[in-house]
């Protein structure tokens, strides 16, 4: 089986520290996440795969900034695979930063980006979408109920056209049920080691999807 590329885009959940300007190579180029996990679940359990994982992540990234570097963070790269987990600060802007609405992705916009990001993608790639979350389980939290919202415009948009949704607020349900957030994340965004192993493994999942 041939060498295959998979580029992973997002924002801080993603990044993680990776590696400037391109997320890749030695130790630790990958960063602290679970991009670096999913790469060392790949190399164990699927070395035959012979997946080239590239973390593109940038922290504080909305659907708008992704989709205005795609060019250099994506196409440029010349993908087999692109995994995309992005929304968490088009919710969150809304939120920490009230005023300044000219930084706001509201969802009309969110949607809309998603499907450029298919347009641009899709069928000389194969591409994958990974939801926003929000470790809070009372679902009337204004925040939760949000990013409800936008999750659920990605998994209509990847209804649309055919492409895996991993839906990782639904995965992240269980560990909720027997820890309080602040055992899993700090701010209710950013995960610990435990949520992100969850990430690799549904992200694994999809992409073995892809690859059977």
């Amino acid at each position: 089986m041939p060498v295959k590329k998979l580029v992973i885009l997002g924002d801080s959940i993603t990044d993680c520290g990776r590696a400037r300007p391109v997320g890749e190579g030695l130790p630790g180029a990958l960063g602290n996440g679970y991009v670096n996990l999913f790469d060392a679940m790949a190399q164990v359990d699927h070395p035959a795969w012979k997946l080239r994982v590239v973390n593109m992540g940038t922290d504080g990234e909305t659907s708008r900034d992704l989709l205005a570097r795609w060019d250099t963070d994506c196409d440029a790269l010349e993908p087999d695979i692109v995994a995309v987990l992005i929304g968490i600060n088009d919710v969150w802007r809304q939120f920490d930063s009230p005023y300044r609405t000219e930084i706001h992705v509201l969802p009309d916009e969110y949607a809309a980006n998603l499907r450029e990001m298919v347009r641009r993608t899709v069928p000389a790639r194969k591409l994958l979408f990974v939801s926003p979350f929000y470790f809070e389980p009372n679902e009337k939290d204004p925040m939760r109920a949000q990013m409800d919202v936008y999750r659920a415009l990605m998994r209509t948009v990847a209804a649309e056209n055919d492409i895996p949704f991993v839906d990782l607020q639904d995965a992240f349900a269980e560990l909720l049920q027997h820890f309080y957030p602040g055992c899993i994340t700090w701010d209710r965004v950013h995960p610990s080691a435990p949520a992100q192993l969850i990430i690799a493994r549904q992200i694994m999942a999809a992409v073995e999807s892809l690859l059977a």
